[in-house]
């Protein structure tokens, strides 16, 4: 393997840098962010970072043009590595922590071609041109929705997610206040129609992105008795998010985060092989075994490196904040066990971080 195909990352251990990286703040502008596009010759890169390091010794203060020097230094040392850029370009941070002097200098290329030639030293790391290469390419739009109440989400690999909730007063549909019933009622069936168009259009402006982008698989609607039905029969989405709703429609008995899960476990059918319900799946065969006292639950970081290694796992399931996942993965692969990344989106999610260290397992079979 060429030192170019080491560089490679994937969406998961891009997401994982991204999340780091951000951490990372300086008082003066000494982070360096560095992006190649494919095909840029590395001559030309090192030749402007050369330049760069020529002027620094026109910063005054000592501390920040030492750590730009070191950044920079850190940068050109990485890139004369490589005679070419690989095929998606090349992503290079550098900087020091101006306190603690911790230092960080990653170089990598990215799942996704490199979309601009940018240079920059700051007071952070600009991450901003990665953001959506990590966007995951399977997106499931959600709505609940009633009268007076609805909810926008997304299910977005292993994570439900909660856009926004929205309500609003609609009185009942009984006379009051000496008004004529009919008229009383086209007040309230115009309150509900300003609503629903109200939602059509936070959900227009949520979605259509995803739509856009090509990753948008699907809408899932749901809500209770006819509200749902009426919201659709209405047109109250743009055209295109209209086409992309599945049916059946679902019965939902609460708003929230609730009504999202519930909905989308009742739409195991229609969105079967996704990686949120496959994962609770998962937890759920987990737990059964582990309540059936089988044998076939297992857990614990060196019980289950050691059955992975005897091919004896069938399936584990691992918190995504875990250091150690490649390690988990590399040692599931070799044997056929599959792995599922569970967030903490999951309702079991903190359950199994906090009682399980964030790793469980089902065996094929029972190892003393």
């Amino acid at each position: 393997m060429s030192l170019s195909d080491k560089l490679t990352i994937d969406r998961r251990r891009l997401k994982q840098l991204l999340r780091e990286l951000k951490k990372w703040k300086a008082p003066a502008t000494v982070l360096l962010s560095l992006y190649i596009p494919p095909g840029r010759p590395i001559s030309d890169v090192m030749s402007m970072l050369r330049q760069e390091f020529s002027i620094t010794d026109n910063i005054k203060l000592k501390q920040t043009r030492e750590a730009v020097q070191r950044a920079l230094k850190s940068a050109m040392d990485r890139l004369s590595m490589l005679s070419k850029v690989p095929p998606n370009g090349l992503v290079i941070f550098c900087g020091e922590d101006m306190q603690t002097k911790d230092f960080v200098c990653l170089m990598f290329s990215p799942p996704e071609p490199v979309p601009i030639y940018f240079y920059r030293t700051d007071k952070m790391f600009h991450t901003e041109f990665l953001e959506d290469m990590v966007e995951e390419n399977e997106v499931y739009g959600l709505i609940i929705v009633e009268r007076d109440q609805a909810t926008l989400g997304l299910l977005k690999g292993n994570r439900l997610v909660v856009l926004e909730e929205l309500s609003d007063y609609i009185p009942g549909k009984h006379q009051r206040g000496g008004q004529s019933q009919r008229r009383y009622s086209r007040i309230i069936e115009q309150m509900v129609d300003n609503f629903y168009k109200r939602v059509g259009e936070h959900a227009n402006k949520a979605f259509l992105p995803y739509l856009e982008k090509g990753v948008l698989k699907g809408i899932l609607v749901g809500g209770p008795a006819y509200s749902k039905q009426d919201f659709l029969e209405g047109k109250y989405l743009d055209y295109r998010l209209q086409q992309k709703i599945l049916r059946p429609l679902i019965d939902v008995s609460y708003q929230g985060w609730a009504g999202l899960s519930e909905m989308v476990q009742k739409a195991g059918d229609t969105i079967k092989g996704q990686r949120y319900m496959e994962t609770a799946k998962a937890v759920e065969e987990f737990k059964l075994h582990l309540a059936k006292d089988d044998g076939l639950a297992i857990y614990g970081e060196r019980e289950i490196k050691e059955a992975l290694k005897m091919g004896a796992v069938k399936f584990i399931i691992v918190d995504e904040e875990r250091g150690d996942i490649d390690e988990l993965e590399d040692l599931a692969k070799k044997t056929g066990a599959k792995v599922y990344l569970i967030s903490d989106t999951l309702p079991e999610g903190e359950w199994l971080r906090k009682t399980f260290q964030g790793l469980v397992g089902v065996l094929r079979y029972r190892i003393s």
